[in-house]
C-alpha cells in the first residue's frame, strides 16, 4: 500500500454510517455489558494484554466484528481479517507466514479475524488449527451459526465461545443519538424525533447495523437541518425483516418453540410461531409434515382424530396452495394444540425397540406361525391357535409375545382423552389373563 492508498484508506467519509461509527475502544461499545463491562472477560483480557482465541457467536449487527477490531486496536496487535466465504487454505498459510515474520522481526503479535467462520470447511479449519494451538496467531472468529455444529471440536476446544445478544431497544436508541451527533457520524446535521428513534430501534430487532443504516437513509431523505420523523423512518425501513434462517440456528429455535407450544397446549403461542415461520419464508410442507408427526408422537390415541386432521390439512394445502392454504394449516395447529396429549405411541415404540435389540430375533410362538404346508402343520405351526372371533367378546385371554417376554408391558395408555378408555380396556384384558 503506497502513501496515497493509505490516505484513502484512512479517509472514511465515503464509508457507510455504520462503518464510520464502529467503536475504537471498549468504552465506546454499546451493548453486551456482560462481556465488555468493568471486571468482565474482555475488559480484563485487554487490560492484562492476554487475549485468548475466541469465537463471537450472535445474530447480525450485535458487534462481533467490532469487538475483534477493538481488541486489536487496544492491544496494538496486527489485525488480519479473512472472510471464510472468500479465503482458501493458501490465504490462511499466507497470513500465518506473515504472522511468523512479524513476530520474528518486531515481536508483534497477530490477531487473525475470520468472519463467518462457520463457512470454513474441514481442510481450512485443519490448516488453521496447529497455528492457533502454537500461539502463532490469536484467532477471533465471528459466526451467526451455532459453533458447536459448524466448527470442528479440536478448533472449538482451543477457543472461548462468547455469546452476543441482540441489542435492547434502549441501547439502539442510545446508539442512534450518538451517531446523529458524533463528528464521525452525522455531526448534528439532522434532528431525530424520539418516536422515530423508538420506531427504528423497534424495527431493527437488536441489529445495530440495520438501525444505523435506516438512520442514514432517513437523514438523506429529509436533508440537512430537517428532522427525521416516524414517517421518514418507516420509509427508510421499508419492511421489517424477521430473524429466521431456514438453514441456521434460529430455524431450529423457532420450530422447537412451535412444537413445544403445541405440546404444552398453548394455541396462541403455537399460532404465533407458525406465522413467524410462514412470514419468514418457511416451506409450509415442512411445517405440515411436523404436524403429522406431532399428531402421533404427542397426541396419539388420546385423540385418534388428530392424525386425520393433520393429514387432511396437508391434503388441503396441496389442493389450494398459498395464500388460502394457511387457513387449514392454522385450523390444524389450533386443534392439535388443544387436543388431549399422550406420548404412549412414542414410548411404546422405544420400549419395544430396546427389547428387540436386547433379545434379538426371538422365536415366534408355534401357535402364531403360519402353516402353508403339511410339514409345518406336523411341526406344530399354528396348531394351538385360538381364533378370537369364535369366543365370547371376540377375545381369548392368552399371551402372544415370545415366551421369554411373557408379561412384558410395552404400551401404557395414558389417562388423557380417548386413551383413558383404552387404558380401562387394557386393564380388563390383563386381568383376564391372570385368571
Amino acid at each position: 500500500m503506497d502513501l496515497f492508498e493509505r490516505a484513502a484508506a484512512a479517509d472514511t467519509r465515503r464509508a457507510p454510517l455504520a462503518e464510520r461509527m464502529r467503536p475504537l475502544t471498549l468504552d465506546e461499545v454499546v451493548g453486551q455489558p456482560e462481556l465488555t463491562g468493568a471486571g468482565h472477560l474482555l475488559q480484563k483480557a485487554i487490560a492484562s494484554d492476554r487475549i485468548p482465541s475466541m469465537i463471537f457467536w450472535g445474530p447480525p449487527g450485535t458487534g462481533k466484528t467490532t469487538l475483534a477490531r477493538v481488541i486489536a486496536h487496544s492491544t496494538g496487535a496486527e489485525f488480519v481479517a479473512l472472510s471464510a466465504v472468500l479465503a482458501g487454505v493458501a490465504d490462511i498459510r499466507k497470513a500465518i507466514a506473515e504472522a511468523n515474520t512479524l513476530w520474528a522481526q518486531h515481536r508483534k503479535r497477530t490477531i487473525l479475524f475470520v468472519d463467518e467462520i462457520h463457512r470454513f470447511n474441514k481442510a481450512q479449519q485443519d490448516a488453521l488449527l496447529p497455528h492457533v494451538e502454537a500461539g502463532t496467531v490469536t484467532l477471533l472468529g465471528a459466526t451467526t451459526e451455532n459453533p458447536s455444529f459448524e466448527v470442528n471440536a479440536a478448533l472449538l476446544s482451543r477457543a472461548r465461545v462468547l455469546v452476543l445478544k441482540p441489542l435492547e431497544e434502549k441501547e439502539l436508541v442510545e446508539l442512534l443519538e450518538r451517531a446523529r451527533t458524533h463528528e464521525r457520524g452525522l455531526a448534528g446535521k439532522v434532528q431525530l424525533a424520539s418516536d422515530a428513534a423508538q420506531a427504528i430501534a423497534a424495527a431493527s430487532f437488536g441489529d445495530a447495523r440495520k438501525a444505523l443504516t435506516a438512520l442514514e437513509v432517513a437523514a438523506d431523505q429529509v436533508g440537512p437541518g430537517a428532522t427525521v420523523t416516524v414517517e421518514a423512518a418507516e420509509e427508510a425501513l421499508q419492511a421489517k425483516t424477521l430473524l429466521y434462517d431456514k438453514a441456521g440456528d434460529e430455524h431450529y429455535n423457532v420450530i422447537s418453540a412451535f412444537i413445544k407450544s403445541l405440546r404444552g397446549s398453548d394455541p396462541d403461542a403455537a399460532i404465533y410461531y407458525l406465522v413467524r415461520m410462514l412470514e419468514s419464508g418457511e416451506e409450509p410442507r415442512f411445517i405440515l409434515r411436523r404436524l403429522v408427526i406431532f399428531a402421533s408422537e404427542d397426541v396419539g390415541n388420546a385423540d385418534p382424530r388428530a392424525l386425520s386432521i393433520a393429514i387432511d390439512a396437508l391434503q388441503a394445502f396441496e389442493l389450494v396452495g398459498l395464500p388460502e392454504g394457511v387457513l387449514p394449516l392454522t385450523q390444524a395447529v389450533s386443534y392439535l394444540a388443544m387436543a388431549p396429549k399422550s406420548n404412549a405411541a412414542l414410548t411404546a415404540y422405544s420400549a419395544a425397540r430396546r427389547v428387540v435389540r436386547e433379545h434379538g430375533p426371538l422365536p415366534v410362538p408355534l401357535k402364531l406361525r403360519n402353516a402353508p404346508t403339511k410339514l409345518m402343520e406336523k411341526l406344530g405351526y399354528g396348531g394351538a391357535y385360538k381364533y378370537p372371533h369364535e369366543f365370547t367378546g371376540h377375545y381369548v385371554p392368552e399371551e402372544y409375545l415370545p415366551d421369554v417376554l411373557r408379561g412384558t408391558r410395552l404400551y401404557t395408555p395414558s389417562d388423557s382423552g380417548e386413551e383413558a378408555r383404552l387404558k380401562a380396556r387394557l386393564e380388563e384384558i390383563l386381568a383376564s389373563r391372570k385368571k
